[in-house]
């Protein structure tokens, strides 16, 4: 949890494999994205950050109930890479890199984004994308048959020029196959675009900041435009897609309607907490100087200060708190000050304050579990524990409250608590093999049939996808 309350954690490697395999098809932003480095093993790094995942939320929720999709809301998943890129896996994530929010000025690009994204769910783009992946290979497999068959026949008759074309019968297959694939990904692409305009009318809001989207994605696109080949792209390019929309976005009657103030502050808002934290202090005291007095600019010189390690890092973050006594991520922000400031037993009140403002918030229930069990007060612990459950009741997906309900079961003597705990956060961290490792420890000190002992059974039979059985 140290070094910054968006933390930061990494997707499993089996569930990001899975992601990437269709990402391009369904990314928003440009097809040349930094996805298919992740095919080749790396993870895929993920942030949380309570105050921007419930901007998000408030963004989506109306647009997701115009697609149709809000009975079975999609997770919204920060993605910890500046780039303005977007993808949808399959119908219950939608990952949105934190650059996304950092290049827009206003909530409707934001807002766009997750529009076009929503239109590939409701659409079933991603079903149909399998089938469609499919029937390019088949188109393909079928030309490698018919190319053999005509070099074998070449072959037999001793004709040079046969064998060459049933090479060429191959390679052209491939090609054909490529194509028509692609080419169906990008009219499923324009479909989304379409299905974005209709839910932002839907919701009364202006079509300005999808439209805004395509234009900065088309000035990225000028000096490659020249040289692309627009039937080898599994976007269209931004240019046309602009264009496509143009029109009928300006007959929107909301087109010229301004943006939702109270939006528009806490885009700004969260867009200053995202840069401080992801920069150098330095860089953030050059893009937010001392004489911006803007509550934006005062969030991210605290922020800044806070990462320095300065001794008037909680005094910034006090006279934050003064001018908006009742907002809990400046509380949140206090907390985490003292607990990297060494203060961990400081940091309880400010992160039962944001509590108290939200209390079923599971991202402030980890924090103040955390500076429970770093108190070192072991009167704390029995409380620390329970906080910690609750948080993980509330979000499974947490490895920091995992490991920290861990060293609470371990200081409390209770260890094959604490190995199954570690274990639990194993398995969110994608460390499947030390998860199996722990849980089989655990086991051996549970009572054989409670939920506990079966809970570490699962996990020590787990077999994950893309790894081979390796048995119990």
């Amino acid at each position: 949890m140290p070094g910054s309350a968006i933390l930061k954690i990494d997707f499993p490697r089996s569930l990001a494999r899975k992601a990437v395999a269709l990402a391009c098809a369904s990314a928003l932003a440009l097809p040349l994205v930094s996805v298919p480095a992740m095919a080749q093993g790396r993870s895929l790094p993920l942030v949380r950050d309570a105050e921007t995942e419930h901007l998000l939320k408030d963004y989506a929720t109306p647009i997701f109930k115009a697609a149709g999709i809000s009975n079975s809301e999609p997770e919204i998943i920060l993605v910890n890479d500046k780039s303005f890129n977007a993808f949808v896996p399959d119908s219950r994530r939608m990952f949105i890199n934190i650059g996304v929010i950092m290049e827009s000025e206003t909530p409707g690009e934001v807002i766009g984004v997750i529009a076009h994204e929503s239109g590939h769910i409701a659409g079933r783009h991603l079903v149909r994308l399998r089938a469609a992946a499919a029937n390019a290979q088949i188109i393909s497999v079928i030309g490698m048959i018919l190319g053999a068959g005509a070099a074998a026949a070449g072959a037999a008759s001793g004709s040079g020029e046969v064998a060459s074309g049933g090479g060429a019968v191959i390679m052209g297959s491939g090609s054909v196959g490529q194509r028509s694939f692609l080419s169906y990904q990008r009219g499923e692409e324009a479909a989304a675009d379409r299905a974005a305009l209709k839910y932002l009318s839907a919701t009364g809001q202006s079509p300005r900041g999808l439209l805004k989207t395509f234009e900065r994605m088309s000035e990225q696109q000028m000096f490659t435009r020249k040289y692309a080949d627009p039937y080898a792209q599994s976007h269209p390019m931004a240019q046309d897609r602009y264009n496509s929309l143009a029109t009928d976005a300006q007959k929107s009657k909301y087109f010229n309607q301004p943006e939702d103030y109270v939006l528009q502050y806490r885009h700004d808002m969260v867009r200053a907490k995202l840069f401080a934290f992801t920069s150098h202090p330095s860089a953030t005291l050059r893009a937010y100087p001392r004489s911006d007095k803007s509550p934006q600019a005062q969030y991210a010189r605290a922020i800044a200060a806070m990462k320095s390690r300065g001794k008037g890092a909680v005094k910034e973050i006090d006279a934050l708190i003064r001018t908006q006594p009742n907002n809990p991520y400046y509380y949140e922000l206090k907390g985490q000050a003292l607990i990297e400031g060494g203060d961990p037993k400081g940091a309880i009140a400010p992160f039962r304050k944001a509590l108290s403002f939200k209390p079923t918030e599971p991202q402030f229930l980890t924090w103040l579990g955390y500076a429970l069990v770093a108190s070192n007060d072991k009167s704390n612990l029995p409380e620390a524990e329970r906080i910690l459950k609750e948080a993980i009741q509330r979000d499974q997906n947490s490895g920091v409250a995992y490991s920290q309900l861990a060293i609470a079961h371990g200081r409390q003597g209770e260890r094959a608590e604490a190995d199954l705990a570690t274990a639990k956060g194993l398995m969110v961290s994608g460390d499947f093999q030390a998860a199996k490792r722990y849980a089989a420890r655990a086991q051996k000190s549970l009572k054989r049939g409670t939920p506990a002992w079966l809970q570490a059974d699962d996990i020590v039979a787990y077999n994950p996808p893309n790894l081979p059985n390796n048995g119990r």
